[in-house]
């Protein structure tokens, strides 16, 4: 019986061929007038409105809009005289003359349609038209943070947990639609990070330096097949000529107290573009988790119990950089540089406690203690890329290459006490831990894109990246303020990893119909090395492997205009294990908790069938089937009565969804978004010696209300429920959020107040337990400083002339930056 993959592999040539060699499907029926949209730069305009008027009497014959090239086609069309009509904002609008279509004229291609900027645009900045919330395009979904009052406030993290299908949990690892591993980009670029390292990182980039955010459940194979999914999200970064900026502060308070501040500045004059940012956030939290754990003897009877409680505190500073510039040495060629610096000291304290009982439920000892956390978290990325454009049809050749470094000096003091059930000190034990840790990133790439004639066009490209990460944790007891190695605890672990990619994407469109398919080849070299000492034997492994990760979707216009369409698109992806998940250095937390990693992780694919339905940008459904292999998962194991948490390749897991988008005003004062997804969750496999085979029904639903009123005010209510959730061994309760913004225009409507509520009724509380326990059971509670209220202050600036030279942001670092946790 044919496996999925080779399933999926025969459905891939099917549609090949049905790209290449179906003659029939090439041909446009009808008569055409097409054409192209460029400014008075010569650039394209995508979006541009194409109206086709009747020349008697002016009356619309049939409405278009530019692509993303700036093209535009119109079918099927009665014999007549015509005008065209082309709008764009900031620009004057454009009538053609007469146009005659008739049987000696059935095709008629337009010269290139040049649109002149506006005297209102030549003045200053002045926002003409307010950006939706939620955008869907063909291959994502497109969120514009500006439209969201509250992001003001916020930091990017922040954000992302208000974004519609995001969750990011206690832990900092963000999921899109229910499955984790989300591959995040910042730019096209990946941040080499997950878990709470990545979390740290978008806690410091302050909400009001971000444009809009892309969310991707099937990317197409020119980005890297990592992960099950893409974010991508964009800084803002002014495309108009002149100089133009923006500034935003905010601070908010809950327990703690937070800030928020950005600036972005852009400069462009005619060969020349210097852009680039300025940010600072100041981030506080506190984390109250409470643990209850039992333990069983073989018979099932209770062998013993622990209460435990950790109350932990953070404060953190971020300071962030950001300069770039484009040089167009020529019409056709744009060089250009991005350099990002980022600073971030943080101090942590956890205190917890520990109640411990025998099976008979009596009191048997006591336990606390305290860890102090001092880190300083240095980025420094550099980016080199290069534009050539052969001609004004689409065919290009871009090319980056890139340079990443993130370097932490950090130190923990603990400090350990056993005490007997009458108070008396029966232990204590003090140790430090020096946890410096270096990772350095290289990467290079290169795309070419080749239009062909009936809206066709090729795609293919190479990259290649190399990281190298070194941690190198030392840990001593300290005896009489003497501070000696314990070199059986300590561990100096080194990986390296070569990755190396080709891709070829092809892509076709028809008069209904659209078509995409592409493969990706990657090749994966590795090589972990655990060095030894005197006590510990040194360790290594190597790893080769290649792999085959195709992409495919099919869209059809269910009407001529293109206002109902139809999905279906399959891909297969992988994700790879986290840099620090192939660590097997076992981190302590608390006298009964410890974590560790697994040098011998092996990656996990993830298959995914969608099929979509989209009305407009007003409504979408979408049935997705997700197939997983080898998940990687946290899991957990009661030796004695500690709890170790490593990641694991546990089981085989499906997830069936059915998600759906809805943009609908209301009223003329009342617009929501909506979107919300139901799945079902399923693992098949082991953890350890026992049986991981859970399930879950869920329900994911966010909300966004926006609420316009008179003289530039503006409101939002927005809410996030879930209903049970599953992620390897732990399972947690519903929960849900509510939260409130309201906004005043100022400064002739370049800049706005906002004052903000996060989580009202501080509902944002987790409960969970842990299933698949071998004579164990646990249960976990935790509260954070979820509920505050801010206010922040935003304004645009400056002058704008037209669009700038270049438009190209993303460069070769694809995925390994969502790997260094």
């Amino acid at each position: 019986m044919p496996t999925t993959y080779e399933n999926m592999k025969s459905l891939s040539v099917l549609i090949l061929l049905f790209l290449f060699t179906s003659p029939a499907f090439s041909q446009t029926s009808g008569k055409i007038i097409r054409g192209v949209v460029k400014d008075s730069q010569n650039e394209t305009v995508p979006g541009a409105s194409i109206s086709l008027l009747r020349s008697t009497d002016s009356t619309l014959a049939v409405g278009e809009i530019t692509n993303g090239n700036g093209k535009f086609e119109l079918n099927n069309l009665p014999n007549n005289t015509y005008f065209l009509r082309v709008t764009s904002v900031g620009n004057n609008t454009y009538e053609s003359i007469k146009l005659t279509i008739d049987d000696l004229h059935p095709i008629i291609e337009l010269p290139v349609v040049i649109l002149t900027p506006s005297k209102t645009m030549l003045k200053e900045v002045v926002v003409v038209a307010k950006r939706p919330v939620v955008e869907q395009e063909i291959d994502k979904t497109i969120v514009n943070v500006d439209a969201m009052i509250g992001s003001a406030g916020s930091n990017t993290l922040e954000v992302l947990e208000k974004t519609p299908g995001v969750t990011v949990d206690i832990n900092g690892d963000i999921s899109l639609n229910g499955k984790s591993g989300v591959l995040v980009l910042i730019d096209g670029r990946p941040t080499y990070m997950s878990g709470q390292d990545l979390a740290s990182y978008l806690k410091s980039l302050p909400g009001g330096s971000l444009d809009k955010i892309e969310l991707m459940t099937n990317p197409p194979a020119k980005y890297d097949a990592a992960g099950t999914s893409i974010i991508n999200i964009r800084l803002k970064r002014n495309r108009i000529q002149g100089f133009t900026g923006d500034v935003s502060t905010s601070y908010n308070q809950g327990v703690k107290g937070r800030s928020n501040n950005a600036v972005s500045l852009n400069f462009n004059h005619k060969k020349i573009n210097l852009f680039g940012g300025l940010g600072y956030n100041k981030d506080a939290n506190y984390s109250d988790d409470r643990y209850n754990r039992t333990f069983f003897n073989e018979n099932s009877s209770v062998h013993s119990s622990v209460r435990l409680e950790n109350k932990s505190s953070y404060t953190s500073h971020g300071f962030t950089g950001r300069i770039g510039m484009d040089y167009a040495v020529s019409p056709k060629s744009t060089y250009g540089f991005v350099l990002n610096i980022q600073n971030q000291p943080r101090q942590e304290r956890l205190d917890y406690s520990s109640l411990n009982f025998n099976s008979s439920s009596v009191l048997d000892s006591v336990g606390n203690g305290k860890t102090l956390g001092d880190f300083n978290w240095r980025n420094v990325g550099a980016n080199v890329n290069f534009q050539h454009k052969f001609n004004t049809a689409g065919r290009e050749l871009t090319a980056d290459i890139n340079y990443l470094n993130y370097h932490t000096d950090g130190n923990q003091n603990l400090t350990q006490y056993m005490r007997t059930a009458d108070g008396r000190i029966s232990n204590r034990n003090d140790f430090f831990y020096d946890l410096p840790s270096d990772i350095s990133i290289y990467s290079a790439k290169a795309d070419y894109t080749h239009p062909f004639k009936d809206k066709a066009a090729l795609e293919a490209g190479f990259k290649t990246s190399l990281v190298n990460t070194d941690n190198n944790s030392q840990y001593f007891e300290v005896v009489n303020n003497a501070y000696l190695p314990d070199y059986g605890k300590s561990n100096h672990f080194i990986y390296r990893e070569n990755i190396n990619a080709v891709y070829i994407n092809s892509r076709k469109e028809w008069r209904r119909i659209a078509a995409q398919l592409g493969f990706r080849l990657e090749n994966t070299i590795a090589n972990g090395h655990q060095l030894g000492n005197t006590e510990v034997k040194e360790t290594s492994f190597d790893k080769n492997y290649t792999r085959l990760f195709p992409s495919a979707f099919v869209r059809y216009k269910l009407d001529t205009v293109g206002s109902n369409t139809l999905t279906i698109s399959i891909a297969r992806r992988i994700n790879r294990p986290n840099y620090q998940s192939l660590n097997p250095f076992l981190f302590y937390r608390d006298n009964y908790s410890y974590t560790a990693g697994n040098p011998l992780l092996k990656p996990q694919y993830h298959l995914q069938y969608e099929l979509k339905y989209q009305y407009k940008n007003s409504f979408g459904i979408a049935f997705q089937f997700n197939q997983f292999t080898d998940v990687i998962f946290q899991t957990t194991q009661a030796i004695d009565n500690i709890f170790i948490t490593s990641p694991n390749n546990v089981a085989r897991g499906r997830i069936i969804a059915l998600a759906a988008n809805l943009t609908q005003p209301l009223t003329k004062w009342w617009t929501l978004n909506a979107n919300a997804t139901f799945s079902n969750m399923q693992l098949n496999g082991m953890a350890y010696s026992e049986k991981l085979n859970p399930g879950i029904n869920q329900a994911r639903m966010n909300l966004i209300n926006q609420l316009k009123f008179n003289k530039g005010w503006n409101g939002e209510i927005t809410g996030f429920f879930v209903t049970k959730d599953l992620n390897g061994q732990r399972i947690t309760n519903p929960r849900y959020r509510i939260n409130t913004a309201v906004q005043k225009k100022i400064l002739n409507d370049k800049g706005s107040v906002r004052l903000i509520v996060e989580d009202i009724f501080h509902s944002w509380i987790q409960n969970d337990r842990t299933v698949s326990l071998k004579q164990a059971e646990a249960f976990h509670t935790n509260v954070t400083d979820t509920r505050r209220i801010g206010m922040a202050f935003t304004y645009r600036f400056g002058k704008e002339t037209f669009a700038r030279k270049r438009r190209h942001t993303d460069n070769g670092a694809d995925s390994e930056k969502g790997r260094v946790d």
